[in-house]
């Protein structure tokens, strides 16, 4: 039954793929669309003189990041203490309620706050950076 349905499937695919492929304007824009590429590969190969304002822009980019990662981490933190807070809150409003799902309510705000600092302390390792300088590269 399902060898019916994947055959099926890959028939319809095909046969559309072919009705597509067809007409005239999509091989004149697939055409176009190689030249450009091919065109422009050969340019970006034959110029030698970008690659050192690259390297610069870069170099900037990463000195960038470099300095917004610690203000990224302490954001971090200050959002898994609301949710700490929010989270702790809404257990005591529920257990108050004598709901069912305390235990579940508990373990998902515990998750989110272990997620969050975990996440704080892996954004520095992520790019790299050590008291606000690169290390890696």
């Amino acid at each position: 039954m399902i060898n019916k349905f994947v055959n099926c499937v890959k028939r319809g695919v095909k046969s559309g793929f072919h009705k597509v492929m067809d007409s005239r304007p999509v091989r004149c824009c697939v055409g176009v669309a190689l030249g450009l590429f091919a065109s422009t590969c050969k340019a970006l190969a034959d110029s030698g003189a970008g690659y050192e304002a690259g390297k610069n822009a870069i170099s900037q980019a990463s000195e960038q990041i470099a300095q917004y990662v610690p203000i990224a981490t302490k954001l971090c933190y200050a959002i898994a203490g609301v949710v700490a807070i929010v989270g702790a809150i809404s257990v005591y409003v529920k257990m108050n309620n004598e709901e069912q799902d305390v235990k579940k309510s508990i373990m998902m705000i515990i998750g989110a706050c272990v997620f969050l600092i975990a996440a704080a302390q892996a954004l520095p390792l992520f790019f790299g950076i050590e008291d606000g300088v690169i290390t890696g590269f």
